[in-house]
């Protein structure tokens, strides 16, 4: 009587990971998801160490994530794993005012994006 379950988006030979209410407005989250995307895991996890920005770091700590669930909870071989999506997604913005001059505001706002990576397995012909 109850629902029925949703087939799940990813392969076996995938893993994900996410993270939600990133500070950050999703166009500057995108240009280090863009970075990223199609390269080795290793390769992307040293691109990200020595990335200048700011928002490197956080998403440094999703692909680990993400490579640390494949590993553990679907059994894939790290050394094959390449990022096979980087997507990024707005999330709430919080709005805010400054005072300005005779008496005026001017609304400020701060944006918030949601991160997903999905790591996959090379296959042989592939790799």
């Amino acid at each position: 009587m109850g629902k029925v379950a949703k087939k799940s988006r990813i392969a076996d030979n995938e893993a994900i990971a996410r993270a939600k209410q990133i500070r950050v407005g999703a166009q500057k989250l995108n240009l280090v998801a863009s970075m990223i995307r199609g390269k080795d895991a290793g390769r992307a996890l040293l691109d990200l160490e020595f990335s200048s920005r700011r928002v490197a770091k956080q998403v440094k700590e999703v692909l680990e994530s993400a490579i640390a669930n494949a590993e553990n909870n679907h059994g894939l071989d790290v050394d094959r794993l390449y990022v096979k999506e980087a997507t990024v997604g707005k999330a709430i913005v919080m709005k805010r005012f400054r005072a300005r001059a005779r008496g005026r505001g001017t609304r400020i706002l701060k944006p918030f994006s949601n991160l997903q990576i999905i790591v996959s397995e090379k296959s042989e012909e592939k790799a």
